[in-house]
């Protein structure tokens, strides 16, 4: 998908509430890592029937988070799903100025947050059946700064600068069919100012 846009920006609660969906966030999680998929193959992954896959697919279409994509086989009654976009943002300035909007905000957030955690915690009850080499590589840190606002953005950019690197090399080197020794990697940041 390179002529996409990048991260598109929800500034808008229907479509901030059609993502913090739990199901559909799932959906879009999948698709974002298949980059193509149908409803059967997604509701395999969410333990959900086909038809309401499709549902939830036709959801996030509407918000024009995901679009049909080209078949990917000769079965013409498949219809063939991609992300609309290389990824979503979300700031929560977009959100400040009303308490309707503010609360979908924290929700979808909430929401988030705890499908990460589950990946985390999954990770952490199966990573005794992976190999040294990735369990040596899995990383969990926290760090306890003191920082200005501007140097928490300029940490925040510089990171995200890191990461994106990083995916672009995965994707690039997977275009070329080098795909020995490459795992779907999930990389969560939280960085936030707190007060004890």
């Amino acid at each position: 998908m390179p002529d996409r846009e990048r991260d598109r920006r929800i500034k808008d609660v229907g479509t901030l509430k059609a993502l913090a969906h739990p199901t559909r966030a799932q959906l879009y999680r999948a698709l974002v890592i298949a980059r193509t998929a149908t409803a059967s193959q997604l509701s395999e992954q969410v333990d959900e029937a086909v038809s309401l896959v499709s549902y939830h697919l036709r959801k996030l279409a509407e918000h024009q988070l995901i679009e049909e994509a080209e078949p990917q086989s000769a079965d013409g009654r498949e219809r063939w799903w991609q992300p609309a976009s290389e990824g979503v943002s979300i700031h929560d300035e977009d959100f400040r100025d009303a308490p309707e909007k503010a609360a979908a905000h924290t929700a979808a957030s909430r929401l988030f947050f705890e499908q990460r955690a589950d990946m985390y915690r999954r990770h952490l009850d199966e990573r005794a059946h992976w190999s040294d080499a990735w369990t040596t590589a899995a990383d969990s840190s926290e760090w306890l700064l003191k920082l200005t606002a501007d140097e928490l953005t300029e940490l925040n950019r510089t990171m995200y600068d890191l990461v994106r690197r990083y995916e672009e090399r995965g994707r690039a080197a997977a275009a070329a069919g080098d795909t020995e020794g490459r795992e779907n990697v999930a990389v969560h940041t939280y960085a936030f100012p707190f007060r004890i």
